[in-house]
């Protein structure tokens, strides 16, 4: 959906419209400085992260029903019950640590630790890193001050570190490069300032590890998507760090076949407010979230390059019922209506396949760590990657 005069998106409050036209005179600034043209990557990263003013790192509430969209965590404490039991294995092949990237609201690590105390296998510390300050606030305000010894925030990534990494959505926020594939050849869509407002303009790639990734995808020409050189990054580094252990990754995409599917030529960026979906990531900078489906083949590749080992990929389905998500509902009698029912119904919309159950997938990367996982016991999806 294009936005128009006519948009049925709602309109902001006069602040938050103030907020967005600052963050919209910082990018114009970046675009002026860097000769007229900033990559979309780049776009991206300020509309998200700049500092004070961008969706994550200003104040305004994302997650849940007063926000713009809702994660698994929010959605149902059985889904941190059951990553629990996956955290709980891999803690008892490694080290008794976990580590969260980008932990949203601290829902997820609230539901995971009062399960692992539940287990009798509680991490010695639960590590987070957060890079936004308002979401950091949010998670020590939900998680202590009863789990304020055992909860660590951190600034940066640890120069070493063994034990569950966790990551939940984290993907999909990372900054992507748009890239056009036409018959003449291959360019980079980027972002100008026509005197009034954002416009896409193309580019030839400067950058040279993004003109390797175009060039070795090649789909058929015209063809519009995205590549995410941040998220090889962060794989890497991780990858140099995990002494022993797996990282956990969880988030919507597909493997590489399907996501330069022919028929997927426009792309999957996609802009979220207020719970509407839409196309337009110029729209409201700074108030909305942009995200981009994840390329996993892409990162298993990558783990794999920087030394780790695929130990799993699957749906989120197949993941969850592997890792007991069935036996936790069951705990809770059918008999208490007032109970059950609601529980049933957060199951149902977390592995439907019309739901969660097989948009989001689930792949693991290890390192010294031989035991399978039990979150993919059965419906291992790894050679369709």
């Amino acid at each position: 959906m294009s936005l128009h005069s006519d948009s049925k998106l709602p309109l902001p409050e006069p602040a938050a419209a103030e907020h967005s036209a600052r963050l919209t005179q910082l990018i114009q600034q970046e675009i002026a400085a860097q000769n007229g043209w900033i990559s979309f990557a780049r776009f991206m990263e300020l509309a998200l992260y700049a500092p004070a003013l961008g969706y994550y790192t200003a104040g305004a509430h994302k997650l849940g029903a007063a926000g713009d969209f809702t994660t698994a965590p929010e959605l149902s404490h059985l889904y941190g019950q059951t990553l629990a039991r996956q955290m709980a294995q891999i803690m008892a092949g490694s080290a008794p640590f976990i580590l969260e990237l980008g932990a949203g609201s601290g829902k997820l690590a609230e539901d995971m630790l009062a399960e692992l105390e539940v287990l009798g296998c509680l991490p010695e510390h639960y590590y987070i890193l957060e890079v936004s300050a308002d979401l950091r606030a949010r998670q020590q305000a939900r998680l202590q001050p009863r789990w304020q010894d055992r909860v660590v925030w951190l600034d940066a990534l640890p120069d070493a570190f063994s034990g569950a990494i966790v990551a939940n959505e984290v993907l999909d926020a990372l900054p992507v490069h748009l890239v056009e594939w036409r018959e003449e050849g291959v360019q980079e869509r980027g972002v100008a300032w026509d005197g009034a407002a954002f416009v896409w303009q193309a580019r030839d790639i400067a950058d040279a590890d993004l003109l390797a990734a175009a060039h070795t995808l090649n789909p058929p020409a015209p063809y519009l998507s995205e590549i995410c050189l941040a998220a090889r990054g962060l794989i890497h580094s991780l990858a140099t760090r995990l002494q022993q252990g797996a990282m956990v990754w969880i988030d919507y995409g597909f493997g590489a076949r399907e996501y330069y599917h022919p028929q997927r030529n426009s792309g999957t960026l996609m802009c979220h407010y207020r719970h509407y979906a839409h196309d337009d990531p110029f729209f409201l900078p700074g108030l909305q979230d942009l995200t981009a489906h994840v390329n996993f083949t892409d990162i298993a590749e990558c783990g794999i390059d920087a030394g780790l080992e695929l130990l799993g990929y699957s749906n989120q389905a197949f993941f969850l019922i592997n890792s007991g998500i069935t036996e936790l509902l069951k705990s809770t009698s059918p008999e208490d209506v007032r109970a059950y029912a609601p529980l049933s119904a957060q199951l149902q919309k977390l592995t439907s396949p019309a739901e969660m159950g097989e948009l989001f997938k689930v792949i693991a990367l290890g390192k010294n760590f031989a035991e399978p996982l039990i979150g993919f016991a059965r419906g291992d999806l790894s050679r369709s990657l």
